[in-house]
């Protein structure tokens, strides 16, 4: 049985990625479409949110990665910094950009979403307010990549500020049960019964279904496009690598 650290020799990795590449980006189109458009045109409109219920098949599986992204940098910083395996240090570095997306695209439709629900496209909310700090340490986290030029240099600083930022990540999942102030709604997705806004906050199947479709579709793209970038950044590396020997030479 192979260990899974043969997939830190590069080519190796490029060689998995290229053959895993087409059938996890067909699985993604094929749950989002059928999660997006099932979710949007196939669902009642809620009795109390009406259609504005809908905009959850992009704004929970947002979040849900936004945070899931974050954790999966910090798995990989912790392999860096430990194992000293260059792959995984690209591919937190890979999976920056599509967190902060996620992370953007989770605000942006909570704002739709909490306006005609809250009154407002914005509060200082526990979870809200965490998940803003989570998209500023993406940010940071970006900018400090591209700020130094010693790729192992920067691999380890960053390393060290995704541990920092871990904890808005966690914040971010579990800010409602740590404060009961607060405008959003504790946990609801993971149980069956009532819609979520009723007193036990609970989503119907009738929604719920096409959301874990919707889910799983977003976990693919992750899935998909993390492998996509650390495939360019390894070779982004290998040719910095090589214009470099050749100015030495």
């Amino acid at each position: 049985m192979a260990s899974i650290w043969e997939y830190a020799n590069p080519v190796k990795f490029i060689r998995t990625a290229d053959r895993l590449l087409p059938w996890v980006s067909g699985l993604a189109a094929l749950s989002l479409g059928i999660g997006l458009v099932w979710g949007f045109f196939f669902t009642p409109e809620d009795f109390r949110q009406g259609s504005t219920v809908k905009i959850i098949y992009l704004h929970v599986p947002a979040a849900l990665m936004a945070i899931n992204a974050w954790l999966m940098m910090l798995v990989a910083s912790l392999v860096w910094i430990v194992r000293r395996h260059h792959v995984s240090a690209l591919a937190a570095r890979a999976a920056a950009p599509v967190g902060a997306v996620f992370t953007l695209i989770a605000l942006v439709t909570g704002a739709f979403w909490g306006q005609p629900m809250w009154g407002t496209w914005w509060a200082w909310d526990p979870r809200l307010t965490s998940f803003l700090i989570l998209f500023l340490f993406y940010l940071g986290y970006m900018a400090l990549w591209e700020a130094i030029e010693t790729d192992d240099t920067a691999a380890d600083l960053t390393s060290i500020l995704c541990l920092v930022g871990s904890v808005f990540a966690v914040l971010s999942r579990y800010a409602v049960n740590f404060w009961n102030q607060g405008l959003h709604q504790g946990a609801s997705v993971m149980r069956a019964g009532a819609l979520a806004g009723d007193t036990e906050e609970r989503v119907s199947n009738v929604f719920a279904v096409p959301l874990f479709i919707c889910m799983a579709g977003f976990a693919l793209l992750f899935v998909a496009l993390v492998l996509l970038r650390t495939q360019t950044e390894i070779r982004a590396r290998r040719t910095r690598a090589l214009v470099a020997r050749e100015r030495m030479a």
